[in-house]
């Protein structure tokens, strides 16, 4: 299976942004991390990071994979564009943040991406992402 795991917004700053609420590791920790469960489930893996939304759409609409990993950031909270790309793949999404979204500001409670993933993963923080692709692996997809 080929997954796509995408980052949105900020995630590139993962280790020196609020550690207090993302923590010490970084964007390229994470990506260790899932390659090695990738590795352990046999799938293919391809990760990218973008702050800017039409490249998330393009990636969504042009990356060959099997299923989708998001971590839309900011974007989960008004992005109907992205939700429509997410939903117009025709690929099972999940979306993963590393904060519990509902713990923090009211804004950051309405997530119009969520409507457009099969589940959503909140407030574990890397685990999360590997959660999402032992759901994969479970669910063929």
């Amino acid at each position: 299976m080929k997954v796509l795991v995408l980052n949105g917004p900020n995630l590139g700053t993962l280790g020196r942004r609020e550690p207090e609420i993302y923590g010490t590791q970084t964007l390229a920790d994470l990506e260790k991390l899932l390659n090695e469960r990738a590795r352990e489930l046999d799938f293919a893996l391809t990760c990218l990071q973008s702050n800017h939304e039409g490249q998330l759409i393009d990636w969504i609409e042009t990356e060959p994979s099997d299923a989708i990993i998001i971590n839309p950031g900011a974007l989960s909270h008004y992005s109907l564009a992205l939700a429509d790309a997410m939903r117009g793949s025709g690929k099972p999404v999940v979306e993963v943040h590393i904060s519990n979204v509902f713990g923090r500001e009211p804004e950051r409670h309405r997530m119009v991406t969520a409507a457009a993933a099969k589940g959503v993963i909140s407030g574990l923080g890397f685990e999360g992402y590997l959660a999402a692709l032992d759901y994969l692996a479970a669910s063929n997809g």
